[in-house]
């Protein structure tokens, strides 16, 4: 460990994980178990710039530093690095990233010449990586996801959420249903929010004039990271395909209706609580990137939603 005027350094540890804000949230009971195991050190979490609003609810990270996927190696110096943690995958190109810091303690899936667990298929991404970390003697609990309460203020509390982008074609509800949706909550005198990026709007206006809705119901773009969780910790309900805004609605235990295309349910769901996940495993495709909706996705009605929420006893 450097040193500076003979004064030793705190320790660092990086976690990587340079992806979205659902791939965050499924892994803040890894990231927990990292604080507890680690006391003394202080925790980066390599990931996307725009994910830090997102970082500081976890509780457990000191900062985020900027990475934006493995295509360029990692920032820092090598040696600088106490402690690395793959929460990214188990692949050479995750594996080298980290080994090229050289740090003292690399902790992963197994690889050739690193000890670790055997990748599994077909698990919960919480149980991965907690499961990760308990393979290498850190006891992790998958089920401590939920995170601290936003520093925003909610601009819309009580409202219905219904977020309608996502970062992939193979995840978009299709408009009509969601204004379909839009319009039965607002009929039984509901307050209704539409949320996505910026790059969304135009499609969230379409379902606020499908739907009748104001201008002023269409949030998307308007609000920071943090704006949007609270939006999410204070909704009646969400409504969301499998994006951000569901793990968000889970992290919060605010009640949800999560709608699933290419992703498995087993996988990347909901946990026990106010959440409904629907699909239809049958026919799912699950290419994640493709630019039309699963089958899986289309096969949920506006009638299966309207039905979940009224099980959730929110309609």
């Amino acid at each position: 460990m450097a040193s500076i005027n003979g004064l030793r350094e705190q320790p660092e540890l990086l976690a990587l994980r340079a992806l979205k804000l659902g791939d965050l949230l499924v892994a803040v009971p890894a990231l927990r178990a990292l604080r507890r195991e680690f006391p003394e050190h202080r925790i980066l979490y390599a990931a996307q710039e725009w994910l830090a609003p997102a970082v500081e609810l976890v509780g457990s990270v000191d900062a985020l530093l900027p990475l934006h996927g493995l295509d360029v190696p990692i920032d820092l110096a090598p040696g600088r690095i106490d402690v690395a943690v793959n929460l990214h995958g188990s692949g050479p190109e995750s594996t080298g990233r980290l080994e090229a810091l050289a740090p003292r303690r690399l902790i992963g899936h197994a690889a050739p010449g690193l000890p670790g667990p055997e990748w599994r298929h077909g698990i919960h991404e919480r149980e991965r990586w907690a499961g990760l970390l308990s393979w290498h003697g850190i006891a992790a609990d998958p089920l401590d996801y939920l995170l601290l309460p936003p520093r925003a203020a909610n601009p819309a509390p009580g409202a219905v959420v219904l977020h309608v982008g996502a970062a992939y074609g193979s995840r978009l509800w299709p408009v009509e249903r969601f204004a379909a949706v839009a319009a039965e909550f607002s009929r039984t005198g509901r307050q209704v929010l539409l949320t996505g990026s910026a790059s969304e709007r135009p499609r969230a206006l379409a379902v606020a004039g499908r739907a009748g809705l104001p201008e002023s119901s269409v949030a998307a773009g308007e609000l920071d990271l943090q704006a949007f969780a609270a939006v999410v910790a204070g909704a009646a309900l969400v409504v969301s395909a499998d994006t951000g805004a569901a793990h968000l609605a889970s992290a919060y235990a605010r009640p949800s209706v999560v709608i699933f295309g290419p992703a498995p349910v087993t996988e990347w769901g909901p946990p026990a609580g106010p959440h409904i996940a629907l699909t239809d495993e049958t026919v799912r495709v699950g290419d994640t990137f493709a630019v039309d909706p699963d089958p899986a996705l289309l096969a949920v009605t506006v009638a299966d939603v309207l039905a979940a929420a009224e099980k959730l006893e929110v309609l």
